[in-house]
């Protein structure tokens, strides 16, 4: 079976979103691999093995357009509320919790944030499927 290890985004600015990523969910740089064209960071945290890989391309200075393909990347945490009020009290934005509901039963309590390349990540309380 395939495991599935690391999602890889583009980003413009390497140390702000190193920062962000940290600062909003915890991850750490488990390794850099520097080539001449471009830079490959890989971020952790001690939650998963599962890593999100940053791509720099080196003398880029537009902001990538994101199209109408993007989705999001996920993570799931112990006390959304708190987590919220956590990212919030650091100045990162996070749009409003939402539940979502069917036929009476909750599906997902979840907020979404934006990275500062516009990827957006969907922060969900774990629970049922979302551990």
């Amino acid at each position: 079976m395939a495991k599935s290890i690391h999602s890889m985004i583009r980003v413009l600015d390497e140390a702000r979103s190193v920062e962000f990523y940290r600062r909003a969910f915890g991850l750490d740089v488990a390794d850099r691999l520097d080539f001449e064209t471009f830079t490959l960071v890989y971020l952790s945290n001690a939650e998963s093995e599962f890593e999100l890989e940053l791509t720099v391309n080196k003398g880029r200075t537009e902001p990538y357009a994101l199209g109408d393909g993007y989705g999001h990347l996920a993570v799931s945490v112990s006390d959304l509320d708190a987590e919220h009020a956590r990212v919030s009290a650091l100045g990162l934005n996070p749009n409003k919790i939402v539940e979502f509901n069917r036929d009476g039963t909750m599906i997902a309590r979840f907020f979404f944030i934006t990275d500062p390349d516009g990827y957006k990540i969907e922060v969900l309380q774990r629970q049922g499927r979302f551990q």
